[in-house]
């Protein structure tokens, strides 16, 4: 019955004079996910409402589930579209929607109009009365309930009438698009996916780097984060994943460099890398799954090391999240399965068994001193036959 949906959105609602640029990027990101749904759909914006029409047969589920994947939605209302012929057509199409929505007609509701066309014969106070005592009499085992009904029947007079009563959950956020570009160092783990898709939740475009490392890590392990890629880029959208082929410089910091700052240099040199691409790609900012104190590496003092190399900002959104919040979040965008399997990447693979957890710059730099020019051909060779992965 239905074939069409009202799309809602919320924080957009509050921009100023620049809200239609939000509202387009919406429309935009609506669009791109219902173009992989078998039909024919138009996205189109009205007056503050963004609407999904299906032209031709579609699949209600698939297009469903494609608008959950949209960030910026907060609410999508299976409904139907009517034109205003008068409030007896009005009633008739209202007593259908509930005959076809509602099996079990034993509800509670109560009606709530909204009159945007000041040009209706009736205000909204009326409707709602008229309404209401019309699905009373077409259904004696309803009641009303204004104060805590179970069914919501919502009536919207603008250039079409809009009738609805269910809202189906979206992921929220803002549209991807809206708030620049990053680039997510993603590991194979249950971090820095999640960072990955809260950071486009906020309307950032993320592009990712991995770090390989055969023979000492698989392709397995690279297949898994190909995989991670996918699942964030059901939301952020298209992705440019970077593999790059990092033995050469771990095993040169390894034989180097005290093993104990072993995993803080390599970092260090992850995020050099990370920030070539980024720059590359006209990002302006990183992304990483840090978490203060999850591990050795993640203090306050290892994180201040590794920024120091950075001349952009690192964004870390999980930085202050206990692991059981991560996880509750990969639970959710359903990345966890997948990093959980037992394929280790280079990070897990060369970790000192007494790693220094409160690094002195000076001394890592001193360090680092140790490497000599070797490194940067290293660095360059790294970068230059780094494979690019289109994601989405």
């Amino acid at each position: 019955m239905f074939k069409a949906f009202l799309i809602k959105y919320a924080e957009i609602g509050v921009k100023g004079k620049n809200r239609y640029l939000f509202e387009n990027a919406l429309v935009d990101n609506a669009k791109r996910a219902l173009d992989k749904v078998d039909g024919d759909f138009e996205v189109t914006k009205e007056n503050g409402r963004v609407y999904a029409t299906a032209k031709s047969k579609f699949d209600f589920d698939d297009a469903v589930d494609a608008l959950q994947h949209v960030f910026g939605i907060v609410g999508i209302c299976p409904m139907v579209q009517i034109e205003d012929n008068g409030f007896e057509d009005l009633a008739d199409n209202v007593i259908k929607y509930i005959e076809d929505t509602y099996e079990d007609k034993n509800f509670t509701f109560k009606v709530m109009a909204r009159r945007a066309r000041k040009n209706y014969p009736m205000d909204s106070m009326k409707i709602n009365a008229e309404l209401g005592g019309k699905i009373l009499d077409a259904f004696p085992e309803t009641k009303v309930d204004v104060h805590n009904p179970e069914v919501i029947l919502n009536v919207e007079i603008r250039n079409h009438i809009n009738i609805y009563s269910k809202i189906l959950p979206g992921p929220g956020g803002m549209p991807v698009g809206t708030a620049g570009k990053a680039m997510l160092l993603l590991s194979g783990g249950i971090d820095s996916p999640v960072a990955g898709w809260m950071t486009a939740k906020r309307g950032v475009v993320v592009d990712a780097v991995y770090f390989h490392a055969p023979p000492y890590t698989s392709e397995r392990a690279k297949q898994k984060v190909v995989d991670l890629a996918k699942i964030v880029s059901k939301y952020s959208g298209p992705m440019n994943l970077y593999v790059v082929n990092f033995t050469d410089i771990q095993m040169y910091i390894y034989d180097k460099c005290p093993h104990d700052e072993l995993t803080i240099i390599m970092r260090r040199y992850m995020m050099r890398i990370a920030e070539y691409f980024a720059k590359q790609e006209g990002a302006q900012g990183l992304i990483t799954g840090e978490s203060i104190g999850q591990v050795a590496s993640q203090t306050m003092q290892s994180l201040a090391a590794t920024n120091e190399v950075c001349t952009m900002p690192v964004f870390r959104p999980v930085i202050a999240f206990d692991k059981q919040e991560i996880v509750d979040v990969s639970l959710k965008i359903g990345s966890y399965e997948t990093s959980i399997l037992p394929y280790e990447d280079c990070c897990t693979t060369f970790v000192a068994k007494h790693p220094v957890t409160k690094p002195n710059i000076n001394v890592i730099k001193h360090s680092e001193t140790k490497l000599s020019e070797e490194i940067d051909d290293m660095f360059k060779k790294a970068v230059e036959t780094a494979e690019l992965i289109k994601i989405g």
